[in-house]
């Protein structure tokens, strides 16, 4: 990789790189291209284009087709322990699992009977319980879903456990949740909140909890404060470095929140996952586009 493709911060950084790997870009036809999740039993990628009301697929050799259309202006996308695909969807305000056979099924549409706002991001844990952010994204314009008002009356991260159809509230506290991932051992949750993205005075960064054998969160704190834009969708390495969206790429934090380094793409990044056969193909939604890139590190194996 050339090095006006990326800023080296910290000497760790280019052991994560694969300084020879080309930037491959699988597309440039979306309009707000989001929710990346690599399937490895097809060597299959799908993401969301929010504004298109579609889904998209990518696999090697079979170039870029839609997956799903209309998707609900589903966002943020992942898979359960089973190799389902777990999405949220703006248009619907709900949060469902496509089964083996095709059939939808409702994970979460409501919490104490009022209806959701537009559930943004998801992740599942080892056990199988989904935890997902609920911002207002997608019903405070008609763009990436329905206006609408907030039944709720606040933006929320939840958490639905395995076998179960209750919503449980797991913090109330944030502006605007966005993206979430664990560590590697599942101790800690890192959820971003990027309020700032419409006022400059809201916060623009991401917090880490400690995560109770319960499903608890507890000593909430701040991992980092964005240094350009805002901080959407994450993932982490099997070495427990957070890779995150950004205004001008991809940035990397160690751990203990020490910027490692960004990897610089020409449009404004909302998300990313891990993939490939080896989980260390980094995948890029970035407004119009989706990006490729092979890194020197394994994403974190869920």
């Amino acid at each position: 990789m050339k090095n006006n493709e990326y800023e080296v911060h910290d000497p760790r950084f280019r052991l994560l790189l694969q300084p020879n790997a080309s930037m491959d870009k699988l597309t440039g036809e979306c309009l707000w291209a989001e929710g990346p999740v690599y399937f490895p039993a097809t060597d299959l990628l799908i993401w969301s284009d929010i504004p298109n009301n579609r889904m998209l697929r990518w696999a090697p050799g079979m170039g870029v087709g839609v997956y799903r259309a209309p998707s609900n202006y589903s966002n943020g996308n992942t898979r359960d322990r089973e190799g389902r695909l777990v999405s949220c969807e703006h248009g619907t305000r709900r949060v469902t699992r496509t089964e083996h056979d095709g059939s939808i099924t409702v994970i979460a549409s409501h919490f104490e009977g009022k209806q959701l706002n537009s559930p943004n991001d998801v992740i599942v844990d080892s056990e199988g319980a989904i935890w997902f952010t609920d911002p207002d994204y997608g019903i405070i314009s008609d763009y990436e879903g329905y206006r609408a008002d907030s039944e709720v009356g606040r933006c929320n991260v939840y958490r639905v456990s395995p076998g179960d159809t209750q919503v449980r509230l797991v913090s109330d506290d944030f502006v605007k949740p966005n993206g979430l991932a664990f560590s590697p051992d599942e101790s800690k949750l890192y959820i971003a909140d990027s309020a700032a993205s419409h006022d400059d005075n809201a916060p623009r960064h991401i917090r880490v909890f400690d995560v109770a054998s319960n499903g608890e969160l507890r000593n909430g704190r701040v991992f980092v404060e964005m240094q350009s834009g805002v901080p959407d969708g994450m993932r982490v390495d099997d070495h427990g470095n957070v890779w995150t969206s950004a205004e001008d790429g991809v940035h990397c934090y160690a751990p203990d929140g020490a910027l490692l380094g960004k990897i610089l793409i020409p449009e404004v990044v909302a998300n990313l996952t891990f993939g490939g056969p080896r989980r260390n193909r980094l995948f890029i939604t970035a407004t119009s586009s989706v990006y490729a890139l092979h890194v020197g590190v394994r994403g974190a194996a869920r």
